[in-house]
């Protein structure tokens, strides 16, 4: 478990102010079957589908109109969680993503000593699980169960969906998902979209980091599989 001093002394350093302009790739998804694992949870009884013949027109319908990365916030949070480009401190690994917890961060190291910055959300209370994690999987536009664990302490909100959720725009998940492992374990921890944008500064999740889906469209596939996460204490 990673202390709040250790936090200061690490994330408080890797990262400076922002750069003047960003570049921005996109490209179509090439993976395979969509894994019925959420949020959190075991594999449900029913198996949900992403329908895959959708993916294009709900990328379009969670994308703002002109978007610009950024500039663009028709959601209304603070400028500083739109995606910028900032510079990183020597050693650090390109590929890899650190998720300061406090600020409510999450960046992309490039190979050119730069990152890409964007703002999240974290889990509630005391559900934020802060640790070295590998991204084993990745996923467009995901299906979803919650935890038996959700199910118990929010019967109300969550029983409903006890046999999973079809991929949408409404998915807890959103439109992309990083599925977070420690060796070759499923914690049930995911970096994921959200169709609840406001909730980005805060604390709201049941124990996953949130981006906005337009945010993490762009970065998904920026993001490779075997790369590790690291999401520092709050």
């Amino acid at each position: 478990m990673l202390t709040r001093r250790h936090f200061i002394s690490t994330t408080g350093a890797l990262f400076s102010a922002p750069l003047a302009s960003a570049a921005w790739a996109q490209a179509e998804d090439q993976g395979g079957e969509v894994t019925p694992l959420g949020e959190a949870g075991e594999p449900p009884a029913r198996k949900p589908i992403s329908d895959r013949s959708m993916w294009s027109a709900w990328d379009a319908r969670v994308t703002p109109a002109n978007y610009d990365p950024a500039t663009s916030n028709p959601w209304g949070f603070h400028q500083r969680f739109l995606p910028q480009r900032v510079e990183a401190n020597d050693g650090l690994v390109p590929g890899d993503i650190h998720v300061d917890a406090v600020a409510r961060y999450l960046y992309r190291i490039n190979p050119d000593g730069t990152a890409m910055r964007y703002g999240v959300a974290i889990a509630k209370g005391n559900l934020y699980e802060p640790g070295t994690y590998t991204i084993r999987l990745k996923r467009k536009w995901p299906t979803w169960r919650p935890t038996d664990e959700m199910i118990e302490r929010e019967p109300q909100a969550f029983e409903q969906f006890a046999d999973g959720m079809d991929g949408g725009p409404r998915n807890p998940l959103g439109s992309r998902a990083f599925y977070l492992f420690v060796g070759n374990r499923d914690t049930y921890l995911r970096i994921h979209g959200t169709p609840y944008p406001r909730s980005i500064g805060g604390r709201a999740s049941s124990g996953c980091v949130r981006m906005v889906m337009a945010h993490i469209i762009g970065l998904y596939d920026q993001v490779d599989v075997g790369a590790t996460a690291y999401l520092y204490s709050a």
